[in-house]
C-alpha cells in the first residue's frame, strides 16, 4: 500500500469536529464532478490510492475513471463496506428482491439472486454476506481494489457479538473472488485484533484512530503505543490530525516516529492542503509505498 490514502469523508458531509462545517462541505460537493476535481488534484500530486465507502456518488466517480484508462490505469480504490443507508433505501423504494436485484452484479444476475433468496429462507449466514459483498464490488468491475474493508460499524458490532465467523467469511471470499487483501476499520483496536487472531487472520489491516493527542483512541494513545509495538498487523492510522487539532507536520513526525504504522489515510477539499501534505510525506518518508 501507498504510505498516503486519500480518504471521502469530506465529500458526504463528516467532520468529528465542527458540524458547520460539514454541512458546507456535503454543500459543496453535491456535484460529482467537484468530487472528481479534488481527487484529480490529489492523482496530480502523487496520491493515487482512493478509500472511500460504496456511496451511490462514488460509482459515478468509478464509471468516469472507467472510462480514461490513459489517466486512471495506475489508480486504486480501497473500497470500504458497506454503506448501510444504500440498502435501506434500496429496500423502501424497491422491496427486498428489488433491493437485491439492484446491487447483485450483473453477470449471473439470476443465479445470485436465487442463492439470496436460499439464504434468506434457510439462514445460510455465508450466503447472504457473499451475495452483500459481491453487490458492493459491482460498481468497481474493470477496476484496481487491491484492497477491500470492513466497515467499523459492523466490524464493530460484530466484535461485540464475538461473532467470529464473519471475519473468516469475508477474508476468504475477498481473497478468493476479488483476488485482494481484506482489511478491517475499527474504533476499538485491540478487540479487533483479538478477534482477528482467534479467526486465524495473520498480519491483518486494520484502520484505526491513531494521533499524538488520543483523539478517538478507545482506550488511550499509550495502549495503543504498546500495540503498535507488540502486535504483529498492517496499521493504516486515520483521524492523524485530530480533525484539524492537530497542525500537519506535527501529526505526520508522530506518525513517522511510529515505524509500526504503514499508512495513512486522509481527507482534503483544496488543492492546496492535498499538495502541502504530499509534500511533507515525501519530505518525511522518500518512498512513497510503504514496505
Amino acid at each position: 500500500m501507498d504510505r498516503l490514502l486519500f480518504g471521502d469523508n469530506q465529500f458526504f458531509g463528516i467532520n468529528h469536529m465542527s458540524e458547520e462545517k460539514a454541512r458546507a462541505q456535503a454543500v459543496r460537493f453535491q456535484d460529482t464532478s467537484a468530487v472528481i476535481d479534488v481527487l484529480d488534484s490529489a492523482l496530480d500530486n502523487g496520491i493515487r490510492s482512493f478509500m472511500c465507502t460504496t456511496h451511490d456518488r462514488i460509482a459515478e466517480v468509478a464509471d468516469h475513471m472507467r472510462a480514461d484508462p490513459a489517466r486512471y490505469g495506475d489508480y486504486q480504490f480501497l473500497p470500504c463496506m458497506p454503506y448501510a443507508h444504500k440498502y435501506a433505501n434500496a429496500v423502501t423504494e424497491d422491496g427486498m428482491l428489488g433491493a437485491i436485484k439492484r446491487f447483485t452484479p450483473e453477470q449471473g444476475m439470476l443465479s445470485a439472486a436465487l442463492a439470496g433468496g436460499k439464504s434468506l429462507a434457510t439462514k445460510d449466514i455465508e450466503g447472504m454476506v457473499t451475495l452483500l459483498i459481491d453487490a458492493e464490488m459491482k460498481m468497481f468491475q474493470g477496476l484496481k481494489t487491491p484492497v477491500v474493508f470492513l466497515q467499523n460499524v459492523v466490524v464493530d458490532l460484530l466484535v461485540g457479538l464475538r461473532f467470529d465467523d464473519a471475519f473468516r467469511i469475508f477474508a476468504q471470499h475477498i481473497r478468493d473472488r476479488y483476488d485482494a487483501e481484506p482489511a478491517f476499520i475499527t474504533m476499538n483496536l485491540e478487540a479487533t485484533l483479538d478477534t482477528l487472531e482467534r479467526v486465524g487472520i495473520e498480519n491483518p489491516i486494520v484502520c484505526a484512530n491513531m494521533n499524538k493527542i488520543g483523539f478517538r483512541m478507545s482506550g488511550g494513545i499509550e495502549r495503543y503505543e504498546q500495540l503498535l509495538e507488540e502486535r504483529d498487523f498492517q496499521a493504516i492510522a486515520m483521524s492523524v490530525f485530530a480533525s484539524g487539532a492537530i497542525p500537519a507536520r506535527e501529526a505526520l513526525e508522530w506518525v513517522r516516529d511510529h515505524p509500526s504504522i504503514r499508512s495513512v489515510v486522509f481527507g482534503a477539499s483544496s488543492a492546496a492542503n492535498i499538495r502541502s501534505t504530499a509534500a511533507l510525506a515525501s519530505e518525511l518518508w522518500p518512498d512513497p509505498v510503504a514496505a
